[in-house]
Protein backbone atom coordinates (compact mmCIF):
# COMPACT_ATOMS: atom_id res chain seq x y z
CA UNK A 1 0.00 0.00 0.00
CA UNK A 2 0.87 3.34 -0.69
CA UNK A 3 1.87 5.42 2.43
CA UNK A 4 -0.98 8.96 2.83
CA UNK A 5 0.71 11.88 2.17
CA UNK A 6 0.00 15.07 4.77
CA UNK A 7 -0.11 18.44 4.14
CA UNK A 8 1.48 20.36 7.09
CA UNK A 9 0.31 23.92 7.81
CA UNK A 10 3.34 26.52 9.55
CA UNK A 11 6.71 25.77 9.76
CA UNK A 12 7.04 26.86 13.17
CA UNK A 13 8.18 25.29 16.08
CA UNK A 14 5.31 22.58 15.97
CA UNK A 15 5.55 22.22 12.27
CA UNK A 16 9.41 21.40 12.10
CA UNK A 17 8.90 18.59 14.73
CA UNK A 18 6.08 16.95 12.72
CA UNK A 19 8.01 17.34 9.08
CA UNK A 20 11.03 15.82 11.18
CA UNK A 21 9.22 13.16 12.27
CA UNK A 22 7.54 12.37 9.30
CA UNK A 23 10.58 12.39 6.98
CA UNK A 24 12.51 10.48 9.73
CA UNK A 25 9.50 7.48 9.82
CA UNK A 26 9.43 7.63 5.88
CA UNK A 27 6.05 9.29 5.09
CA UNK A 28 5.63 11.57 2.36
CA UNK A 29 4.32 15.19 3.33
CA UNK A 30 4.84 19.02 2.50
CA UNK A 31 5.27 21.88 4.48
CA UNK A 32 4.03 24.97 3.79
CA UNK A 33 5.33 28.49 5.38
CA UNK A 34 4.41 31.57 4.99
CA UNK A 35 7.47 33.45 5.87
CA UNK A 36 10.99 33.17 4.32
CA UNK A 37 12.25 31.21 7.56
CA UNK A 38 11.05 28.89 10.20
CA UNK A 39 10.55 29.36 13.21
CA UNK A 40 7.29 31.19 13.63
CA UNK A 41 6.75 33.08 16.87
CA UNK A 42 10.34 33.34 17.57
CA UNK A 43 11.63 35.22 14.60
CA UNK A 44 11.80 38.98 15.78
CA UNK A 45 9.89 40.71 12.75
CA UNK A 46 9.08 37.82 10.99
CA UNK A 47 8.27 38.44 7.23
CA UNK A 48 4.86 37.30 7.76
CA UNK A 49 3.97 39.95 10.02
CA UNK A 50 2.49 36.95 12.58
CA UNK A 51 5.40 36.90 15.11
CA UNK A 52 4.84 38.62 18.91
CA UNK A 53 8.38 38.34 19.21
CA UNK A 54 9.78 41.77 21.09
CA UNK A 55 13.23 42.99 21.16
CA UNK A 56 14.21 42.08 24.53
CA UNK A 57 12.24 38.35 24.77
CA UNK A 58 13.88 35.89 26.80
CA UNK A 59 12.48 32.07 27.29
CA UNK A 60 10.42 31.52 29.97
CA UNK A 61 10.76 28.11 30.46
CA UNK A 62 14.84 26.69 30.64
CA UNK A 63 16.85 25.62 28.31
CA UNK A 64 16.11 21.76 28.95
CA UNK A 65 12.89 21.87 29.22
CA UNK A 66 12.08 23.53 25.94
CA UNK A 67 14.63 21.52 23.74
CA UNK A 68 13.61 18.71 21.67
CA UNK A 69 14.28 15.84 22.78
CA UNK A 70 17.17 14.71 20.10
CA UNK A 71 18.42 17.74 19.67
CA UNK A 72 19.87 19.54 23.11
CA UNK A 73 20.53 23.12 22.78
CA UNK A 74 24.33 24.29 22.92
CA UNK A 75 25.83 23.72 25.97
CA UNK A 76 26.71 27.46 26.08
CA UNK A 77 23.22 28.92 25.92
CA UNK A 78 22.26 30.56 29.32
CA UNK A 79 19.02 28.84 31.36
CA UNK A 80 16.87 30.80 29.83
CA UNK A 81 18.10 32.11 25.70
CA UNK A 82 17.45 35.08 24.26
CA UNK A 83 14.97 34.82 21.17
CA UNK A 84 17.93 35.01 18.76
CA UNK A 85 19.34 31.84 20.20
CA UNK A 86 15.77 30.25 19.80
CA UNK A 87 15.15 31.00 16.15
CA UNK A 88 18.98 29.79 15.37
CA UNK A 89 18.38 26.76 17.39
CA UNK A 90 15.39 26.01 15.24
CA UNK A 91 17.43 26.62 11.93
CA UNK A 92 20.05 24.50 12.96
CA UNK A 93 17.32 21.83 13.84
CA UNK A 94 16.29 21.98 10.48
CA UNK A 95 19.32 21.34 8.74
CA UNK A 96 20.69 18.77 11.46
CA UNK A 97 17.63 16.40 9.91
CA UNK A 98 17.97 17.51 6.73
CA UNK A 99 14.03 18.10 5.52
CA UNK A 100 14.50 21.93 4.52
CA UNK A 101 13.95 20.79 0.80
CA UNK A 102 10.18 19.64 1.95
CA UNK A 103 9.20 22.94 3.62
CA UNK A 104 7.92 25.75 0.82
CA UNK A 105 8.47 29.04 2.13
CA UNK A 106 6.59 31.94 1.12
CA UNK A 107 3.85 29.96 0.58
CA UNK A 108 0.48 30.38 2.14
CA UNK A 109 -2.13 28.15 2.73
CA UNK A 110 -5.47 30.09 1.78
CA UNK A 111 -8.26 26.98 1.70
CA UNK A 112 -8.29 24.00 3.14
CA UNK A 113 -11.21 21.59 1.98
CA UNK A 114 -12.50 18.57 3.00
CA UNK A 115 -13.57 15.84 0.24
CA UNK A 116 -16.39 13.42 0.26
CA UNK A 117 -14.03 11.17 0.04
CA UNK A 118 -12.15 12.20 3.43
CA UNK A 119 -9.03 13.60 1.60
CA UNK A 120 -8.34 17.44 1.50
CA UNK A 121 -7.92 19.65 -1.31
CA UNK A 122 -5.65 22.35 -0.29
CA UNK A 123 -5.20 26.02 -2.30
CA UNK A 124 -1.76 27.47 -1.86
CA UNK A 125 -1.00 31.56 -2.01
CA UNK A 126 0.77 30.67 -5.17
CA UNK A 127 -2.91 29.73 -7.01
CA UNK A 128 -2.42 26.06 -6.90
CA UNK A 129 -4.81 23.68 -5.29
CA UNK A 130 -3.13 20.08 -4.01
CA UNK A 131 -4.67 16.96 -2.75
CA UNK A 132 -3.56 15.41 0.77
CA UNK A 133 -4.67 12.62 2.59
CA UNK A 134 -4.42 13.86 5.84
CA UNK A 135 -3.68 17.47 7.00
CA UNK A 136 -1.54 18.43 10.37
CA UNK A 137 -2.37 22.06 11.49
CA UNK A 138 0.72 23.78 13.20
CA UNK A 139 -0.40 27.44 12.33
CA UNK A 140 0.51 28.87 16.22
CA UNK A 141 -2.39 30.37 18.28
CA UNK A 142 -0.27 33.66 19.72
CA UNK A 143 -0.75 36.29 16.21
CA UNK A 144 -4.43 36.87 16.23
CA UNK A 145 -4.27 39.64 19.15
CA UNK A 146 -7.18 39.61 21.42
CA UNK A 147 -8.61 43.11 22.15
CA UNK A 148 -10.82 43.54 25.74
CA UNK A 149 -14.16 42.41 24.67
CA UNK A 150 -16.19 44.84 25.37
CA UNK A 151 -13.73 47.52 24.75
CA UNK A 152 -13.52 50.14 27.43
CA UNK A 153 -16.00 52.99 27.23
CA UNK A 154 -14.71 56.24 26.64
CA UNK A 155 -12.29 58.08 24.18
CA UNK A 156 -8.60 57.68 24.37
CA UNK A 157 -6.72 60.80 23.07
CA UNK A 158 -3.74 58.58 23.55
CA UNK A 159 -1.77 55.24 21.29
CA UNK A 160 -3.45 52.31 22.07
CA UNK A 161 -1.65 49.07 20.91
CA UNK A 162 -1.99 45.11 21.34
CA UNK A 163 1.30 43.26 23.20
CA UNK A 164 1.60 41.63 19.53
CA UNK A 165 2.68 45.66 18.25
CA UNK A 166 5.39 45.66 20.74
CA UNK A 167 8.40 45.54 19.77
CA UNK A 168 10.67 48.16 22.51
CA UNK A 169 10.00 50.71 24.74
CA UNK A 170 12.42 53.36 23.63
CA UNK A 171 9.46 55.69 22.09
CA UNK A 172 7.81 56.18 25.47
CA UNK A 173 11.04 58.44 27.28
CA UNK A 174 8.92 60.87 29.56
CA UNK A 175 5.57 59.09 28.88
CA UNK A 176 3.01 57.37 31.04
CA UNK A 177 2.98 54.42 30.23
CA UNK A 178 -0.15 51.65 31.22
CA UNK A 179 0.20 48.27 30.70
CA UNK A 180 -2.95 46.04 31.14
CA UNK A 181 -2.47 42.26 31.76
CA UNK A 182 -1.26 40.27 34.07
CA UNK A 183 0.44 37.47 31.77
CA UNK A 184 3.96 37.06 30.93
CA UNK A 185 4.26 39.55 28.06
CA UNK A 186 2.67 42.15 30.10
CA UNK A 187 5.43 41.83 33.10
CA UNK A 188 7.79 41.79 30.31
CA UNK A 189 6.52 44.50 28.64
CA UNK A 190 6.05 46.66 31.69
CA UNK A 191 9.64 46.14 33.46
CA UNK A 192 10.96 47.54 29.62
CA UNK A 193 9.32 50.40 30.07
CA UNK A 194 9.38 51.29 33.37
CA UNK A 195 13.58 52.08 32.75
CA UNK A 196 12.58 54.74 30.10
CA UNK A 197 8.86 55.92 30.44
CA UNK A 198 8.00 58.85 33.30
CA UNK A 199 5.30 56.46 35.01
CA UNK A 200 4.56 52.82 34.25
CA UNK A 201 1.25 51.68 35.37
CA UNK A 202 0.34 47.76 35.62
CA UNK A 203 -3.38 46.81 35.86
CA UNK A 204 -5.31 43.76 35.64
CA UNK A 205 -9.27 42.85 36.14
CA UNK A 206 -7.37 40.54 38.80
CA UNK A 207 -4.64 39.05 40.52
CA UNK A 208 -1.77 36.51 39.51
CA UNK A 209 0.65 34.36 40.91
CA UNK A 210 4.38 35.53 39.95
CA UNK A 211 6.85 32.96 39.79
CA UNK A 212 10.91 33.56 39.82
CA UNK A 213 12.23 31.90 36.86
CA UNK A 214 15.18 30.76 39.22
CA UNK A 215 13.95 28.86 43.13
CA UNK A 216 17.09 27.71 45.06
CA UNK A 217 19.72 28.17 41.84
CA UNK A 218 17.89 25.92 39.67
CA UNK A 219 15.31 27.07 37.04
CA UNK A 220 12.16 26.67 38.26
CA UNK A 221 10.23 23.82 35.84
CA UNK A 222 13.37 21.71 37.09
CA UNK A 223 11.98 21.33 40.42
CA UNK A 224 8.40 19.04 41.57
CA UNK A 225 7.55 17.86 37.71
CA UNK A 226 7.25 13.66 38.52
CA UNK A 227 3.78 13.44 37.09
CA UNK A 228 3.28 10.53 39.70
CA UNK A 229 3.42 12.89 42.50
CA UNK A 230 -0.56 13.62 42.40
CA UNK A 231 -1.32 17.44 41.86
CA UNK A 232 -2.21 18.17 45.05
CA UNK A 233 0.92 17.36 46.60
CA UNK A 234 3.09 19.45 44.11
CA UNK A 235 0.37 22.64 44.56
CA UNK A 236 0.89 22.59 48.33
CA UNK A 237 4.67 21.94 47.69
CA UNK A 238 4.78 25.04 45.09
CA UNK A 239 2.74 27.18 47.25
CA UNK A 240 5.33 26.54 50.14
CA UNK A 241 8.25 27.50 48.06
CA UNK A 242 6.24 30.46 46.34
CA UNK A 243 5.39 31.44 49.94
CA UNK A 244 9.72 31.12 50.94
CA UNK A 245 10.73 32.74 48.20
CA UNK A 246 8.23 35.67 46.63
CA UNK A 247 5.98 35.49 49.48
CA UNK A 248 2.36 37.43 48.98
CA UNK A 249 1.48 39.35 46.41
CA UNK A 250 0.33 41.76 48.50
CA UNK A 251 3.66 42.72 49.99
CA UNK A 252 4.42 43.98 46.05
CA UNK A 253 1.29 46.22 46.05
CA UNK A 254 -0.60 43.27 44.00
CA UNK A 255 -4.09 41.74 44.71
CA UNK A 256 -4.60 38.62 46.10
CA UNK A 257 -5.50 36.09 43.47
CA UNK A 258 -8.65 35.04 43.93
CA UNK A 259 -7.63 31.87 43.09
CA UNK A 260 -5.31 29.20 44.08
CA UNK A 261 -1.96 28.47 42.94
CA UNK A 262 -1.78 26.12 39.62
CA UNK A 263 -5.63 27.05 39.24
CA UNK A 264 -4.21 29.97 36.21
CA UNK A 265 -1.41 29.59 33.70
CA UNK A 266 1.89 30.92 35.69
CA UNK A 267 2.68 34.39 35.61
CA UNK A 268 6.75 33.61 35.35
CA UNK A 269 9.21 37.15 35.69
CA UNK A 270 12.39 37.45 37.44
CA UNK A 271 12.26 41.12 37.34
CA UNK A 272 8.59 42.46 37.89
CA UNK A 273 8.89 42.42 41.61
CA UNK A 274 11.90 44.31 42.14
CA UNK A 275 10.39 46.77 39.88
CA UNK A 276 7.29 47.02 42.11
CA UNK A 277 9.31 46.74 45.11
CA UNK A 278 11.25 49.91 43.57
CA UNK A 279 8.61 51.91 42.57
CA UNK A 280 9.14 51.60 39.16
CA UNK A 281 5.84 50.11 38.62
CA UNK A 282 2.72 50.84 40.09
CA UNK A 283 -0.50 48.59 40.29
CA UNK A 284 -3.74 49.81 39.79
CA UNK A 285 -6.97 47.92 39.17
CA UNK A 286 -8.55 47.46 36.05
CA UNK A 287 -10.08 50.19 33.73
CA UNK A 288 -13.69 51.94 34.30
CA UNK A 289 -13.19 53.78 31.48
CA UNK A 290 -10.89 56.46 29.09
CA UNK A 291 -11.26 59.88 29.26
CA UNK A 292 -9.27 61.74 26.75
CA UNK A 293 -6.03 62.23 28.05
CA UNK A 294 -6.81 60.28 30.88
CA UNK A 295 -7.86 56.66 32.24
CA UNK A 296 -9.84 56.19 35.55
CA UNK A 297 -9.62 53.12 37.23
CA UNK A 298 -12.66 50.92 39.27
CA UNK A 299 -11.13 52.06 42.45
CA UNK A 300 -12.06 55.77 41.54
CA UNK A 301 -8.31 56.80 40.85
CA UNK A 302 -7.60 58.76 37.88
CA UNK A 303 -4.16 58.54 35.96
CA UNK A 304 -2.52 60.78 32.68
CA UNK A 305 -1.68 58.31 30.19
CA UNK A 306 0.08 58.06 26.81
CA UNK A 307 0.28 54.85 25.80
CA UNK A 308 -1.77 51.90 26.71
CA UNK A 309 -0.62 48.43 26.18
CA UNK A 310 -3.55 45.99 26.08
CA UNK A 311 -1.68 42.44 26.85
CA UNK A 312 -5.20 40.94 26.45
CA UNK A 313 -4.27 37.41 25.11
CA UNK A 314 -4.98 35.98 21.34
CA UNK A 315 -7.42 34.38 19.39
CA UNK A 316 -7.36 30.82 17.98
CA UNK A 317 -8.09 31.03 14.49
CA UNK A 318 -7.90 29.02 11.46
CA UNK A 319 -8.30 31.50 8.12
CA UNK A 320 -7.84 28.50 5.88
CA UNK A 321 -11.04 27.17 7.01
CA UNK A 322 -14.95 27.54 6.82
CA UNK A 323 -16.08 28.57 10.04
CA UNK A 324 -18.59 25.66 9.98
CA UNK A 325 -16.44 23.02 9.45
CA UNK A 326 -13.44 23.90 12.09
CA UNK A 327 -13.47 26.81 14.23
CA UNK A 328 -12.37 27.38 18.28
CA UNK A 329 -15.09 29.87 19.64
CA UNK A 330 -13.69 31.40 22.32
CA UNK A 331 -10.65 30.00 21.93
CA UNK A 332 -12.30 26.73 22.53
CA UNK A 333 -11.45 23.36 20.33
CA UNK A 334 -12.44 20.50 22.15
CA UNK A 335 -9.46 17.42 20.48
CA UNK A 336 -8.70 13.89 21.86
CA UNK A 337 -5.83 14.50 23.50
CA UNK A 338 -5.20 17.92 21.90
CA UNK A 339 -4.60 16.78 18.74
CA UNK A 340 -7.13 14.49 16.72
CA UNK A 341 -10.33 15.77 15.54
CA UNK A 342 -13.38 13.25 17.01
CA UNK A 343 -15.07 13.60 13.92
CA UNK A 344 -12.11 14.09 11.14
CA UNK A 345 -9.93 11.01 12.32
CA UNK A 346 -7.11 12.43 9.20
CA UNK A 347 -7.05 16.14 10.67
CA UNK A 348 -4.83 16.87 13.25
CA UNK A 349 -3.71 19.95 15.52
CA UNK A 350 -0.05 20.11 16.41
CA UNK A 351 0.99 22.25 19.38
CA UNK A 352 -2.63 23.41 20.08
CA UNK A 353 -2.24 23.69 24.10
CA UNK A 354 -1.12 25.78 26.91
CA UNK A 355 1.21 23.72 29.06
CA UNK A 356 2.19 24.38 32.19
CA UNK A 357 5.94 24.37 30.51
CA UNK A 358 7.45 24.73 26.89
CA UNK A 359 5.10 23.52 23.89
CA UNK A 360 8.02 21.79 22.10
CA UNK A 361 8.65 18.52 23.62
CA UNK A 362 4.94 18.21 23.44
CA UNK A 363 4.83 18.77 19.56
CA UNK A 364 7.15 16.71 19.44
CA UNK A 365 5.32 13.47 20.72
CA UNK A 366 2.46 14.47 19.36
CA UNK A 367 3.81 14.20 16.35
CA UNK A 368 5.01 11.21 17.08
CA UNK A 369 1.89 10.07 17.62
CA UNK A 370 0.25 10.70 14.03
CA UNK A 371 3.31 9.06 12.87
CA UNK A 372 2.31 6.29 14.37
CA UNK A 373 -1.34 6.48 13.39
CA UNK A 374 -0.61 7.45 9.30
CA UNK A 375 1.60 4.07 9.26
CA UNK A 376 -1.02 1.91 10.70
CA UNK A 377 0.70 1.41 13.88
CA UNK A 378 -1.92 3.02 16.52
CA UNK A 379 -5.81 2.71 16.00
CA UNK A 380 -7.92 5.39 17.67
CA UNK A 381 -10.74 4.59 19.98
CA UNK A 382 -14.04 4.67 18.63
CA UNK A 383 -15.73 8.44 17.81
CA UNK A 384 -17.84 7.77 20.73
CA UNK A 385 -15.03 6.75 22.86
CA UNK A 386 -12.99 9.66 22.15
CA UNK A 387 -15.41 12.05 22.51
CA UNK A 388 -16.41 10.71 26.35
CA UNK A 389 -12.27 11.14 26.35
CA UNK A 390 -12.37 14.69 25.70
CA UNK A 391 -15.95 15.22 27.74
CA UNK A 392 -13.69 14.08 31.16
CA UNK A 393 -10.80 16.33 30.69
CA UNK A 394 -12.26 19.29 29.62
CA UNK A 395 -14.70 18.82 32.86
CA UNK A 396 -11.40 18.61 35.32
CA UNK A 397 -9.85 21.30 33.70
CA UNK A 398 -12.39 23.57 33.89
CA UNK A 399 -12.78 22.36 37.19
CA UNK A 400 -9.25 23.22 37.91
CA UNK A 401 -8.61 26.81 36.08
CA UNK A 402 -10.20 30.20 36.13
CA UNK A 403 -13.13 30.46 33.58
CA UNK A 404 -11.58 32.13 30.83
CA UNK A 405 -10.23 32.24 27.16
CA UNK A 406 -7.11 31.65 28.38
CA UNK A 407 -7.77 28.37 29.74
CA UNK A 408 -9.79 26.31 27.55
CA UNK A 409 -6.36 24.31 26.54
CA UNK A 410 -4.25 23.40 29.20
CA UNK A 411 -2.40 20.59 30.27
CA UNK A 412 0.29 19.95 32.42
CA UNK A 413 3.90 19.09 30.69
CA UNK A 414 5.02 16.28 32.79
CA UNK A 415 1.59 14.52 32.92
CA UNK A 416 0.39 15.36 29.39
CA UNK A 417 3.47 13.33 28.33
CA UNK A 418 2.99 10.39 30.59
CA UNK A 419 -0.49 10.58 29.86
CA UNK A 420 0.15 10.28 25.84
CA UNK A 421 2.58 7.48 26.12
CA UNK A 422 -0.04 5.32 27.93
CA UNK A 423 -2.49 5.64 24.78
CA UNK A 424 -0.26 5.24 22.46
CA UNK A 425 0.16 1.91 23.83
CA UNK A 426 -3.23 1.47 23.92
CA UNK A 427 -3.28 1.74 20.75
CA UNK A 428 -0.57 -0.33 19.35
CA UNK A 429 -2.92 -2.81 21.67
CA UNK A 430 -6.04 -1.38 19.52
CA UNK A 431 -4.00 -2.16 15.88
CA UNK A 432 -2.96 -5.66 16.67
CA UNK A 433 -6.46 -6.74 17.84
CA UNK A 434 -7.42 -5.15 14.73
CA UNK A 435 -4.87 -6.60 12.14
CA UNK A 436 -5.84 -10.21 14.02
CA UNK A 437 -8.87 -9.89 13.18
CA UNK A 438 -8.45 -8.77 9.62
CA UNK A 439 -10.68 -5.23 10.17
CA UNK A 440 -7.77 -3.19 10.30
CA UNK A 441 -6.47 -0.66 7.04
CA UNK A 442 -3.85 1.75 7.23
CA UNK A 443 -5.06 5.06 7.65
CA UNK A 444 -4.90 6.99 4.14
Amino acid sequence: MSLPRTCIIGAGSSGIATAKVLHQRGLPFDCYEKSDRVGGNWVHHNKNGMSACYRGLYINTSKGRMAYSDFPMPADYPDFPHHSQIAAYFDRYVDHFGFRGSIRFETAVERAVRRADGRFDVTLSSGETKTYDALAVANGHHWDPRWPEPAFPGHFDGVQMHAHEYDEPDAWKGQNVLVLGMGNSAMDIAVEASYVAKKTFLASRRGAWIVPKHMFGRPLDTIITDARVPFRIRRRIGETLLAMTAGSPTNYGLPMPDHRFGSAHPTISGRILDRLAHGAIEYRPNIERLEGERVRFVDGRVEDVDVIVYCTGYKVTFPFFDPSFVSARDNDLPLFRRVFHPAYPNLFFVGLLQPLGAIMPLAEVQSAWIADYLLGEYALPSRSEMERDVAHEREAMFDRYVASPRHTMQVDFDDYLLHLDAERARGRRRARDLRAEGRFAAAR
